[in-house]
């Protein structure tokens, strides 16, 4: 708890504080009675005989400790808020897609995309509902099929609806999986991939964010304009992580497509520089403890997020505290409640 920072849901009420000085005047013009009464009757010894002790400031305590506990009573009326620390798993996590003709080949069964889109539903169904599962769907072009959201049903059927269509673009996979973050988080959105005279860095620009990241799930063949490292170089300045899952075999496969043969095969290459320019990590899907690794180092982390919490149970329960203390001691003193 921070500590810093208190706001009310219901303000008003804080009104009600006015009435214990109200009290306080009260209880003291009470003392004041009792004082001029002792003075009448103290000659005659009687006060003291009826009491049979002298509790000197012992009596002030329970009025004290009830006066004390209308006060945080009050306080709660108001419905109290904090700023808490609470560290949670959360974050957002774009499952890109490669959707082009080359993932339909069958090297995986019944297909790659078909084994891309097993291996993405397993991930989101073992993600918490603090985590915000986003798709996208890329090839000659790229589109957001599902903004990142914590409906794992949604995220789910976004994913079985997708099938191969054309060429392949991995640049603007990524860069629509970027807009897709931007747009959420509300950062700027990228709209020019022109950065083919930039040095491409050997390490991201800004440390990686553990709670955002992008999964491409491709073959990483790409036959299309512009560079995709030209736009992992955006992912690495904004500390956002790129891993790729490789789907495909190493050795290829003869695909047909629109009646023409071709050979299609994984780039490894191509996908590891991708993984390694935005400290991401590249995986095959190909090997089952491949991808049990990927789960557990691509899920998000344990993050602090602050959030607004109501306190008003806990100076509820403080001010029965004070109320019950004040009434044992009455009782215990002088076998009356205050």
């Amino acid at each position: 708890m921070t500590g810093d920072v208190i706001t009310f849901i219901w303000e008003s009420f804080l009104w009600s504080l006015i009435l214990i000085p109200m009290l306080v005047l009260l209880y003291l013009n009470m003392q004041g009675q009792r004082q001029e009464m002792a003075k009448r009757y103290g000659s005659l010894g009687l006060v003291r005989q009826a009491s049979g002790r002298d509790v000197g400031v012992r009596r002030h305590i329970p009025a004290i400790l009830f006066l004390l506990g209308l006060t945080v009573l009050f306080f709660a009326l108001a419905r109290p808020r904090v700023i808490v620390r609470l560290p949670k798993v959360e974050g957002i996590v774009i499952l890109a897609f490669d959707v082009s003709g080359s993932m339909a080949a069958e090297d995986f069964s019944p297909n790659r995309l078909e084994a891309a889109k097993t291996v993405a539903v397993d991930f989101v169904e073992r993600q918490p509902p603090t985590v915000k599962v986003g798709v996208v769907a890329f090839s000659e072009g790229g589109i957001t099929v599902q903004i990142p959201s914590n409906d794992q049903k949604a995220v789910i059927d976004a994913i079985n609806r997708l099938t191969p269509q054309r060429g392949t673009s991995l640049a603007n996979g990524i860069v629509v999986s970027l807009n897709t973050i931007a747009n959420f988080t509300g950062d700027e959105p990228i709209t020019n991939l022109d950065r083919i005279d930039m040095p491409v860095p050997t390490a991201p620009a800004a440390a990686p964010d553990e709670s955002v990241s992008i999964i491409l799930f491709t073959d990483g063949e790409n036959n299309m304009d512009p560079d995709p490292l030209n736009a992992a170089m955006y992912a690495a300045e904004r500390g956002i992580r790129i891993h790729t899952i490789a789907i495909g075999s190493t050795e290829g496969v003869e695909l047909t497509i629109n009646g023409f043969t071709v050979f299609t095969q994984v780039n490894e290459a191509a996908l590891k520089e991708l993984s390694d320019l935005t400290d991401g990590v590249y995986f095959n899907a190909q090997k089952e403890g491949d991808l049990n690794n990927a789960y557990a180092i691509i899920e998000p982390g344990l993050r602090v997020a602050y959030e607004e919490t109501e306190v008003t149970a806990i100076f509820a329960a403080v001010s029965i505290l004070l109320f019950l203390l004040g009434g044992i001691l009455s009782l215990l003193w002088f076998s009356r409640v205050p």
